[in-house]
């Protein structure tokens, strides 16, 4: 059974961080790209980080680059979101998703696995 288990979301103040983990089981890790997406109430859900399994390359949308930091862990199939300085904007659920990630922006379609999600809340 494949399985993506998502942690460390929660409720944090604005320019506080989190860690957010997925963890990976039931298909051959190595084999996949990862990617976090969040949706936000009334919003699309939208591609965040993506790294890629073939050679470590990622992608971050323009709204959290430099703030957050995908990196894996192929050795525990886990991989990490490090968010911070988060703002009140970055309210959202936040899914992993394993799948053949293209070019620029992730597209929903090209990730075949999906984790639950794990809620993510920034106070003001």
């Amino acid at each position: 059974e494949v399985l993506l288990l998502e942690s460390g979301g929660g409720l944090v103040q604005a320019g506080g961080s989190l860690r957010l983990s997925c963890v990976a089981s039931g298909f051959t890790f190595d084999d996949y790209d990862i990617g976090w997406f969040r949706q936000a109430p009334g919003k699309e859900r939208e591609g965040v980080s993506m790294i890629r399994s073939s050679d470590g390359a990622t992608y971050y949308e323009d709204s959290v680059k430099g703030r957050f930091t995908i990196s894996s862990n192929n050795a525990e199939n886990t991989v990490y979101l490090q968010m911070n300085s988060l703002k009140p904007e970055d309210t959202a659920v936040y899914w992993c998703a394993a799948g053949d990630y293209g070019l620029g922006v992730p597209l929903i379609n090209e990730f075949y696995y999906w984790g639950q999600g794990t809620q993510v809340t920034v106070s003001s």
